[in-house]
């Protein structure tokens, strides 16, 4: 089993519920002071998921991992942290880039398994 995405032309990008979750958390929390501040930056890190579709391997790896199927992509100041897998690449976490990571990939989200 192929653990990360292929070589294909296009593929599908998934946020999956928590990084949704943690999106809309970041949007309301960002409306409180600016609310259309909040819409461009929910706007900015779905966009930037975007380029997955045709360059999934444009993020680097997270180096707090060391796996080659999980990696970020940064759009200051925040981490979209995604995993490439054979058919898709999910969004598993939207995240400040001050904060840590937890120890293990498998703690920001559940869909992710060990290859």
């Amino acid at each position: 089993m192929t653990c990360y995405a292929s070589s294909a032309l296009s593929l599908e990008v998934v946020w999956t519920d928590r990084a949704k979750a943690r999106l809309r958390q970041l949007r309301e929390y960002i409306a409180l002071d600016n609310p259309a501040a909040a819409d461009a930056v929910a706007k900015g890190l779905l966009l930037r998921s975007k380029q997955l579709e045709t360059a999934p391997r444009s993020g680097r790896r997270v180096p707090e991992y060391g796996r080659d199927d999980i990696r970020e992509l940064f759009e200051r100041p925040y981490r979209i942290v995604y995993a490439l897998l054979s058919d898709r690449v999910d969004v598993i976490a939207v995240m400040h880039y001050r904060q840590l990571l937890p120890r293990d990939v498998e703690d920001l989200d559940d869909s992710v398994a060990r290859c």
